[in-house]
């Protein structure tokens, strides 16, 4: 296993440019394979998971290539038409914006499918989407444990076009139902419980739209969608990752300045939202149509918040405490635990590492850095893309040294040579 040594950081400055947000791009590669007409896909992002999407699709028979830089989708104009007669295995790695997605388009595709990936796949929930499709006259089968993949589907067309679905675990499994929604007939989505990461299924409305879609809402309890099919805007630019860019945005708030190009004032990714949780922690940020520049804090304070519709940015605020006045308490995080790890076990131990005073809870995380030792430390990852990137900012503060940096090939491979290009 390689580790990455990174010596301490003194400050952050230029500007760099977002790869494309993996949520729009395995969404848009979906959405592109089954619509009529051909797309051409702008900044899509090449990594692992959008990999593992691209493969999937090939395998059902998609054609897509690369023209340059801009990915082309031939889209099939329906839901997937495969053989029943052979069933079709797609390792989907670790990726859970192509696995929920893939499960429902392919419930109501034709044909025979086998949904497998790597170990920590196989214990991330998928039970609240697969029982809510099953409600619906579709047939999954659970080939090892209850409520989680491997999966066996054998798709077939719906009975109803109502169906409830538990909310409270990953918003991803509302996102895989309202994109397979047209193709069924329409589709009534009732949600269960209280809906986490909210801005996801905005963004992946404001996307099934782009591509012809008609969807009705109440708040986010209900959600309407037409019969239809989906029809290729014919280019789609796919935003930079707002995600990928909290790291850099909050080593601008605690060390220098930073501009990043691809994410402006209209983005449609909540984490967008994160440059706000910047400003209440003293940072100054201006927003232009095309990117964003953030300017460090003149003391950067500690905060208590509910990062609940931001699970993924709350991360980047764990290591944010090494340079706050105060205590960072961040809330309402439980769906950390069914992630690419146990983020909130995994924060605990690796933060425990500098000395600080760390405790946490079931769906909260608190660290208190006002005490801390001066080692140089190696932070272990867990094979967790966020974990890497979130644990990098710890080098404004000493030497640090980070195993298994590869891992942020799932989502921004180029992260550690942009992170050391603007950093010194």
């Amino acid at each position: 296993m390689e580790t990455l040594h990174l010596n301490k950081k003194s400050k952050i400055s230029g500007s760099i440019t977002l790869p494309g947000s993996k949520s729009l791009s395995n969404r848009a590669l979906l959405l592109s394979a089954v619509a009529k007409g051909t797309t051409r896909l702008h900044n899509l992002l090449r990594s692992d998971d959008t990999a593992r999407m691209i493969d999937a699709l090939k395998a059902l028979g998609v054609k897509l290539y690369e023209d340059g830089d801009v990915m082309v989708v031939e889209g099939i104009g329906s839901a997937f038409k495969c053989s029943a007669e052979k069933r079709i295995v797609l390792d989907l790695g670790n990726a859970g914006t192509a696995m929920r997605p893939l499960c429902a388009m392919l419930s109501i595709s034709e044909g025979c499918f086998e949904l497998t990936g790597e170990v920590r796949m196989m214990e991330r929930p998928i039970g609240p989407l697969s029982e809510s499709l099953k409600t619906l006259g579709l047939s999954i089968e659970y080939l090892n444990n209850p409520g989680f993949p491997p999966l066996l589907i054998r798709g077939c067309m719906v009975n109803t076009h109502e169906v409830h679905v538990d909310g409270s675990t990953s918003s991803q499994f509302i996102s895989a139902l309202l994109m397979s929604a047209p193709l069924c007939g329409g589709l009534t989505i009732k949600v269960d419980g209280d809906l986490i990461s909210k801005p996801y299924v905005d963004l992946t409305i404001a996307l099934i739209e782009k591509f012809g879609a008609k969807v009705t809402r109440q708040g986010y309890r209900s959600f309407t969608v037409a019969a239809g099919d989906y029809v290729s805007p014919s280019d789609y630019l796919v935003e930079g990752d707002a995600s990928g860019a909290t790291y850099f945005c909050a080593a601008a708030a605690i060390a220098g300045e930073i501009t990043v190009n691809g994410i402006g004032e209209e983005s449609t990714q909540g984490d967008i939202n994160f440059l706000k949780v910047l400003e209440k922690m003293g940072a100054r940020v201006e927003r232009f149509k095309s990117c964003v520049k953030v300017y460090k804090a003149p003391e950067l304070l500690g905060i208590d918040i509910d990062m609940n519709n931001m699970p993924d940015a709350a991360m980047t605020l764990v290591p944010m405490a090494l340079y706050t006045k105060g205590k960072v308490r961040i809330t309402n995080i439980a769906s950390w635990r069914v992630k690419e790890t146990d983020r909130i076990a995994a924060m605990v131990k690796e933060m425990s590492k500098l000395g600080v005073n760390v405790n946490s809870g079931e769906d909260f995380i608190e660290i208190d850095a006002s005490v801390r030792n001066h080692d140089e430390v190696t932070f272990d990852t867990y094979n967790d893309h966020r974990m890497a990137m979130s644990m990098s900012l710890a080098a404004f503060d000493r030497d640090i040294n980070i195993n298994d940096p590869e891992c942020t090939k799932k989502t921004f491979p180029d992260y550690f040579g942009l992170f050391s290009k603007v950093c010194e």
